[in-house]
């Protein structure tokens, strides 16, 4: 019996049975995953198990190494909007021996990821709209100034 897995086929299937994302998607998680190992795991040559929320670390840092500002707007298109989704890109993996998980890991694992707008658009956004955007709302509390 071959147990080498064709990781083409693999994915063919994986993308038949659940449409919801591209199947590049699926080869940027593996490359994020190698980040996060990079990053969280130690020195050993074999790879490390990360945690969810040390993979969406890596993909976080990943996505805006390869993608920078556009990141966002990749992500979307290949229909990821929310953490949740990658978890859903992991699990599909594990469920065709692409990726490996302990008894541990669970797709809940990525529910208190982090919010896209604020790991995505903001590091890109001018500093001056940053302060001025905070300012704004300090300053909406605030009364109009009087007029002479």
């Amino acid at each position: 019996m071959n147990s080498t897995i064709n990781v083409e086929e693999t994915l063919d299937r994986i993308v038949d049975n659940d449409p919801r994302y591209h199947r590049d998607a699926y080869y940027f998680v593996r490359d994020a995953l190698d980040v996060a190992q990079k990053k969280f795991g130690s020195k050993k040559s074999e790879p490390q198990h990360v945690s969810g929320q040390q993979l969406l670390a890596g993909i976080r840092e990943h996505a805006l190494d390869e993608f920078g500002p556009m990141a966002i707007t990749v992500l979307d298109e290949w229909g990821i909007t929310r953490c949740e989704d990658f978890g859903e890109l992991v699990f599909n993996m594990v469920e065709q021996s692409l990726l490996g998980k302990t008894d541990d890991d669970t797709r809940d694992d990525f529910k208190a990821g982090y919010d896209f707008t604020e790991a995505f658009r903001k590091p890109y956004l001018p500093k001056k709209a940053i302060a001025k955007n905070t300012g704004d709302r300090e300053n909406s509390t605030q009364s109009e100034p009087a007029q002479s």
